[in-house]
Parts: structure tokens; C-alpha cells; sequence
């Protein structure tokens, strides 16, 4: 008898365990009063210029009136400085077969270039694409790069910001992203903007406006059907919505304006925010 008890003991256990499992889920779904959600971020598209449909975009930035760009696929990754009116490249680079380009920023005058699993970091010259030196990224795998003057900044399909020594590339701190619904994950291709990071999250339309120093989403912008009122022509019926999704924020201080795509998108848009 106490066998059995035993054994009903455990299977309530069990199942309560279980139970216990499926209400957090729900629960981290509930929104959390003390923190409130983020408030909508409107824009205005100014102009829309062509995007090469061949780059897989991972990341993207704006320097000294060039748009520069890392594209990701196994064989097919590349560093690009891309002409903004043709979308076509000025110069570009291929990456080895079994490197997979991810986030790229600029500092210091050198191009630092993450790979998706293959833990390495590439640092280029900034003018010749010259590669300078390789170096180490251990902590998960490489998704999207940016800087803040003085650290670069990883994101690595998590919910969290890693602040790296961009000598070293050692984590010199971490801010967790939260919003009024908890941690927000799939933090993708990163900008920062005027002492905020902007965000891209993966699989979504969503573009997020954070503080740096708290972690907190302080605005959101939905982007749905961007692309469709491009007016740029793709095959939308054989278009994969599910992998050529939005990507690529790049921050242009003069205009005070983004430009912003997709992988393998036929359109880059010049965006100004309200």
C-alpha cells in the first residue's frame, strides 16, 4: 500500500511539477504593471532606394556617406561597402566557405566582423578591407554589433547585451533587455543611436529603442508591410517570409535618418522617425 501511495505521490508530484511549468510559461506573458510597455516609436519613409537580393543582411551601417554591409549564408558571406543609390557594391569581400558573416561595426578605424558559430571575430582596415587580425567570441554565437565609442556591443539571439573590450573582445559588463512583458529574446542586428541601442527582433517586424544602461525597451517600432508598399518588384508568392526576414538598421547622423532593410530584400528604406 505505501508502494502505491509512493508511486501516486510522485505522479502528483509529477503532473504538479508539470502544471507548475505550463502556468509560468503563462505567466511570463502577463504584462508587469511596474515596468509599462513601451510606447509606439511612428516614422515616415522618405525615400526608397534598391537592395542587392543576393545579400543575406546581418549587418549594416553608415559611415562617411557609404552604407556598409555583412551578409550572412555558408559560401556566400561577404563584407560589402555598397553604392546607397544602385544598392550594388563599390568593394566587397568574400568570406571563407565555412564562415557565416554576421554583425559588423566600425571603430577606430577598423571593421570588426562577427561569425555566427565559428567564434571568431574578423578585424579589417576600415579603407582597404585588409584583414588585421582574428579574434575570439566565446559566449554563444555572433548575431548582431555595435559600439558606443568606447565598447563594442554583441548581441547573440538572446535577451542580453554584451559590452566587449573591443582590443580583447573580453565582456566587460551585461545589460539584460526587459520589457513590460520580461526579457525580450532574439535581439538581432543592433544601432546605437544618439545614446539608445536600437534593435532588431528576429522573425518579427518589430524594431526596439533600449537603454543601454537599464536594459528597459523605451519604444517600439512595427514595421509590418514595410516592404509590400515599397513599390520595388519580388516574387512575393516565392518570397521566404519566414528567413528573409527585416534586418539591418544603419543610422545616418547628418540626415538624422535610418536606413533599414531585409535579407535578401529587393528595397533599403531611408527612414525618418516622429
Amino acid at each position: 500500500m505505501k508502494i502505491i501511495l509512493a508511486a501516486l505521490g510522485i505522479m502528483l508530484l509529477l503532473a504538479s511539477c508539470g502544471n507548475n511549468n505550463n502556468s509560468t510559461s503563462v505567466n511570463n506573458t502577463v504584462s508587469d504593471n511596474t515596468n509599462p510597455p513601451p510606447p509606439a516609436i511612428n516614422y515616415t519613409v522618405l525615400k526608397v532606394y534598391p537592395h542587392d537580393t543576393t545579400s543575406y543582411t546581418e549587418g549594416l551601417f553608415w559611415q562617411n556617406n557609404a552604407l556598409y554591409e555583412s551578409t550572412g549564408n555558408y559560401g556566400h558571406s561577404q563584407l560589402r561597402k555598397n553604392d546607397l543609390a544602385t544598392g550594388k557594391a563599390e568593394k566587397a569581400i568574400n568570406l571563407d566557405k565555412q564562415y557565416f558573416g554576421e554583425g559588423i561595426s566600425l571603430m577606430n578605424n577598423k571593421i570588426y566582423q562577427l561569425t555566427y558559430r565559428e567564434k571568431k571575430v574578423f578585424v579589417y582596415d576600415a579603407i582597404t578591407f585588409k584583414k588585421i587580425k582574428e579574434l575570439e567570441w566565446n559566449t554563444g554565437e555572433g548575431w548582431g554589433m555595435t559600439h558606443n565609442d568606447s565598447e563594442l556591443i554583441i548581441t547573440t539571439g538572446s535577451s542580453n547585451l554584451y559590452f566587449v573590450d573591443p582590443e580583447t573582445f573580453k565582456i566587460k559588463h551585461i545589460t539584460g533587455v526587459t520589457d513590460n512583458y520580461g526579457p525580450v529574446t532574439y535581439l538581432n542586428e543592433v544601432e546605437y543611436i544618439n545614446g539608445n541601442i536600437y534593435a532588431n527582433i528576429w522573425q518579427t517586424n518589430y524594431i526596439i529603442k533600449i537603454d543601454p544602461v537599464t536594459g528597459k525597451v523605451l519604444g517600439k517600432m512595427d514595421l509590418t508591410g514595410l516592404l509590400d508598399k515599397s513599390g520595388m518588384h519580388y516574387d512575393s508568392e516565392n518570397f521566404d517570409g519566414e528567413n528573409n526576414v527585416l534586418n539591418g538598421i544603419a543610422y545616418d547622423p547628418a540626415k538624422n535618418c535610418l536606413y533599414v532593410t531585409g535579407k535578401m530584400w529587393p528595397a533599403l528604406f531611408e527612414i525618418k522617425l516622429n
